[in-house]
């Protein structure tokens, strides 16, 4: 970047990750699947993170565009450019239909209207000229057409309950 004021909210495009910013740009969310070990990560990095498969056993597949709400904190001041011009704004980590936790913000939700385990959907915003990001929004049970459907070859994870005996101490 020459000149002007450092925006940190842009993301540097490599030849690994054009194809992710690409799909945004069109309005597609993208996942990394392993094909050794089966499970998706985000963000995309050319190793599988779990079991540590090479970048030829990692794909790339679309993701479904539905996520819950894990956690979120609404920011009221940013120095940073450009996010003091945006506050306040909620950001969040949600928990993507595929299994992966994805930090995002909410938008187009008042805070006070927030759960955990609230449905989302994916919707993208254009941050800069050409350079698109992924955030969601409260969806309301309707499909937009951002949103993918997940293809009936990829397991949906199915959470599963966990007693406070069970977890270790």
């Amino acid at each position: 970047m020459s000149g002007g004021t450092a925006r940190y909210d842009l993301p540097e495009t490599d030849d690994f990750t054009r194809t992710y910013w690409d799909a945004a740009a069109e309005g597609r969310l993208l996942l990394r699947r392993c094909g050794d070990c089966g499970r998706a990560h985000h963000y995309p990095r050319e190793f599988c993170p779990y079991c540590w498969a090479g970048e030829d056993r990692v794909t790339w597949e679309p993701a479904s565009g539905r996520a819950t709400l894990y956690t979120w904190s609404v920011i009221h001041r940013n120095d940073l450019p450009p996010f003091g011009t945006r506050v306040p704004y909620t950001a969040a980590v949600v928990d993507l239909a595929e299994g992966p936790r994805m930090m995002t913000e909410v938008v187009s939700c008042e805070a006070a209207d927030l759960r955990i385990g609230m449905p989302l959907t994916v919707t993208f915003r254009e941050a800069a000229d050409g350079v698109w990001v992924a955030v969601f929004r409260p969806d309301q049970g309707q499909s937009s057409s951002r949103t993918q459907e997940l293809p009936a070859s990829v397991p949906v994870p199915v959470p599963v309950p966990v007693s406070a005996s069970v977890v270790r101490r």
